[in-house]
């Protein structure tokens, strides 16, 4: 029996997460999130119009929680921290990635879903730079300014995504070691610079 048509927003996209890891990407409606909410169709309805615009939310969702989680981290750890959050998310199967990219996808048609999902990439650019500018006194490159290498890094990790999800042996963890030590290095010239 449904639940009364009083659900929360975030209880929706707690269902649909789940209804997502059950059914797939492939089986995934919004009649299937309602059913595992346990409420009626039209209470999903009342919160997401569109299945692409309730994935976006739930990519929003993951990112909002992913950046607060190592924003709490204490200084030192913030990079090691996003690193191996990022790594984490990195396979064949990513749940995650699946659904970032089929959003990606859907909203190259549709311009709302566009406009949204790149204002969830420039939250994670702007996550990115102020945490390097926390980091770093100054960018380990002339001519190549913070912002730019939190794009950088943004686009590295989403890369490296694709790459795993389209490559069964793709080398999560040794490019995820040299990442980091890519980082270590630019850091390394940093500190050599401010001594």
């Amino acid at each position: 029996m449904a639940k009364p048509n009083v659900i929360s927003k975030g209880d929706l996209i707690k269902s649909a997460k789940a209804c997502l890891v059950d059914k797939g990407i492939e089986k995934f409606t919004l009649r299937a999130v309602a059913e595992a909410a346990g409420v009626t169709q039209g209470t999903v309805y009342y919160h997401f119009k569109t299945k692409e615009q309730l994935l976006l939310d739930i990519v929003q969702d993951v990112c909002e929680s992913s950046w607060s989680e190592i924003s709490r981290q204490n200084h030192p750890y913030i990079t090691s921290q996003a690193l191996a959050s990022a790594e984490s998310r990195c396979s064949y199967d990513s749940f995650f990635h699946k659904l970032f990219f089929t959003v990606a996808a859907s909203s190259l048609h549709n311009e709302k879903i566009r406009s949204q999902l790149g204002e969830v990439l420039s939250t994670e650019n702007h996550a990115l730079t102020a945490n390097l500018a926390n980091l770093w006194s100054h960018s380990p490159i002339e001519g190549v300014s913070l912002e730019t290498w939190g794009f950088f890094f943004n686009a590295m990790v989403d890369g490296l995504a694709l790459q795993a999800l389209l490559q069964k042996d793709f080398p999560v963890e040794k490019t995820y070691k040299e990442m980091a030590q890519l980082f270590q290095g630019l850091s390394d010239l940093i500190n050599k610079e401010d001594e």
